[in-house]
């Protein structure tokens, strides 16, 4: 083991790391790996495709029930996939699966992974910790416990790189275990380069599709913004991996427009809060009225802003990430699902922080379905007329899946089971006892489905979790490495650790 690693600090380029965290790494092969982790059901072991998304492997989903989210593909009651490499080949009913390896989907929903455009990984430690708090303290009872003292000014403080390692790479496994095939991880932990590397290898430990944010940290942040520009030539220069950026650009924090600036000369979309309950709107007023808003930008949440603001963004093309949960819990005010869609923003879907709530995705949808279709709702029992549409099931599939991709400007490789994109891939249990019998595919996966329904997942082709068990994962080592950095928080944070009270 190198010395900076036996130290804790993992480091960009040094595969020990990875050696610490995953069980079985690319020396030893998928197939070796599948059958170490597997052992205890060597059935499924057997069963599973050997070197799935490497260049020249076939493999055919046979007889799932499609939902592919492009209309020009469509959807099928039973059809096939066929994956090249890492990419899709085709979609459709019977398809000729040559030498292709086969995985039988008979009972399955076969779709594109699930995309959540705004979590704070780094904060995985503190899961359930404020599941009674609010954003911030604002003189009520309840803004006594709450998350701009507690995790941003205390917690966040703390964070050693080891910490910021094994914190991003449980998170990232666990949203894989749910579906989850991309992210853009907002971390807010940058204080130096060795965090910033430590957020780089736990992403691409993870081995999924992810979107780095480098979003300013608290403390003495000057000198980071600075540091886009390196990390940007070392680890995103290609766009030909899974991992890219986005530069975080926070109006609240004094300097922002350097970061604007920076995310633009570096060609990454420009990320950034947008809460009424932090005061933002004369700041983001004044952004809407000098033209400042573009394409590239994704705003967050979204709440509390002026209707001048809200068409601004629209007539620029922005995006909106809508964390519908956390927004109507922690008091950042009501989800703009009805005021994005009035103005034909498609958004997003998040789950922002465990801390408060779960980040599956589909607390995410169901959240978005039961909400505005209870505004629309009591808007017709008081009689109006006129109303807006009411969302379906598969409308908000598509905000968890391809609007997802689109405002990550990712959509040409991800967010439906396109031919030509790389195949990001979900296989839902249809015929477990909480769906079974199926009747209405998107309204099964909205309305009855939860992590227990994932089956399978891929990755640009790679299996990555396999029959319900997810695969290169030393799940107890990475339990342990948890619980140890959680205790360590605590006691650093000064913050008592009480299992029935905050």
């Amino acid at each position: 083991m190198c010395r900076l690693c036996d130290e804790g600090r993992p480091q960009i380029g040094c595969d020990e790391p990875r050696r610490n965290f995953l069980k079985a790494s690319a020396l030893v092969g998928a197939a070796a790996a599948a059958s170490t982790l597997l052992a205890s059901n060597p059935a499924r072991a057997q069963d599973m495709p050997s070197g799935t998304g490497e260049d020249g492997r076939r493999v055919l989903i046979r007889g799932g029930h499609v939902l592919s989210m492009d209309p020009g593909v469509g959807d099928f009651a039973e059809a096939d996939v066929l994956i090249s490499g890492k990419a899709i080949e085709a979609v459709g009913p019977d398809l000729d699966a040559g030498d292709a390896e086969i995985i039988e989907a008979a009972g399955m929903i076969v779709m594109p992974g699930f995309i959540d455009t705004h979590h704070h990984q780094f904060e995985t430690a503190l899961r359930s910790f404020l599941a009674d708090g609010i954003l911030i303290n604002d003189g009520t009872p309840q803004g006594a416990v709450n998350y701009y003292e507690y995790v941003l000014q205390k917690f966040s403080m703390v964070y050693r790189p080891q910490d910021v390692h094994i914190n991003e790479l449980f998170g990232s496994l666990a949203q894989l275990d749910t579906g989850v095939t991309t992210v853009m991880d907002v971390s807010q932990i940058h204080h130096s380069p060795e965090h910033s590397d430590a957020v780089v290898q736990a992403l691409k430990d993870a081995g999924r599709r992810s979107v780095f944010g480098y979003f300013e940290g608290w403390g003495d942040k000057a000198k980071y913004p600075a540091d886009a520009r390196r990390l940007k030539e070392q680890h995103f220069a290609s766009d030909d991996q899974l991992l890219t950026m986005v530069m975080g650009g926070e109006i609240y924090i004094p300097g922002y427009e350097e970061a604007w600036k920076i995310g633009r000369e570096l060609g990454v979309p420009v990320a950034l809060h947008v809460v009424g309950t932090f005061g933002m709107q004369p700041t983001f007023d004044e952004l809407a009225k000098a033209g400042q808003f573009g394409s590239d930008n994704i705003f967050i949440h979204m709440t509390g802003m002026s209707d001048m603001a809200w068409k601004a963004a629209a007539d620029a093309g922005s995006h909106v990430s809508l964390a519908v949960p956390i927004e109507m819990a922690m008091r950042h005010g009501m989800p703009p699902i009805q005021k994005a869609l009035d103005l034909d923003m498609q958004p997003s879907l998040s789950s922002d922080v465990e801390c408060t709530m779960t980040a599956d995705p589909f607390t995410q949808m169901r959240s978005t379905f039961t909400l505005q279709r209870a505004f629309v709702n009591e808007r017709a029992l008081a009689g109006e007329e006129n109303l807006p549409k009411l969302l379906s099931s598969q409308d908000v599939i598509r905000f968890a899946t391809l609007e997802g991709a689109k405002g990550l400007k990712l959509d040409h490789k991800t967010g439906s089971l396109t031919p030509g994109k790389e195949a990001d891939i979900v296989l839902l249990d249809a015929s477990a006892i909480n769906v079974t019998p199926l009747n209405h595919v998107p309204g099964a996966v909205v309305t009855l489905m939860d992590r227990t329904n994932v089956d399978t997942v891929m990755v640009a082709g790679k299996i990555r979790k396999w029959r319900g068990e997810l695969l290169d994962v030393d799940l107890p080592k990475l339990r342990g490495e948890l619980e140890a950095s959680r205790d360590y928080l605590f006691k650093a944070a000064g913050v008592e650790r009480d299992l029935f009270r905050v």
